[in-house]
């Protein structure tokens, strides 16, 4: 397993054949490389999709703060690519990642996607990890 990383330039290409929304944005699924669990959704623009493409780190782009945000800068949940896809529209893409650390979600658990429709109810499914 190796990381994607790729020149600059390659980079620029790739994000040419991306299709962003009207702010610029795209969808972007980190899924787990062996499971295929997905870990997350955020959003990127153009230069934070270079970016990770260049580094081999997920980079995204935080529309709550307005600003790059490197996956696991502050936390240490930093986020490995080993591989990327596009989707049928172009209008969305799956990272699959290795994640290290414990948490990829912001709560502490190890994926965002811990609630469950039940009953018309947005049920719990897993706890974020103790802390000691």
């Amino acid at each position: 397993m190796s990381l994607v990383r790729i020149s600059n330039e390659l980079a620029e290409k790739a994000a040419e054949g991306v299709k962003f929304d009207d702010k610029g944005l795209v969808l972007a699924l980190a899924c787990d490389h062996a499971s295929g669990e997905i870990l997350m959704a955020a959003w990127m623009n153009q230069r934070t999709l270079v970016q990770t493409l260049e580094t081999g780190r997920m980079t995204y782009w935080s529309r709550s703060r307005q600003e790059v945000w490197i996956k696991g800068l502050t936390s240490g949940n930093v986020q490995d690519v080993v591989g990327v896809d596009l989707d049928c529209d172009g209008d969305a893409l799956r990272f699959r990642v290795v994640q290290h650390g414990d948490a990829a979600c912001h709560t502490g658990r190890r994926a965002c996607f811990f609630r469950t429709l039940s009953e018309g109810e947005w049920v719990t499914t897993s706890l974020p990890p103790a802390t000691t």
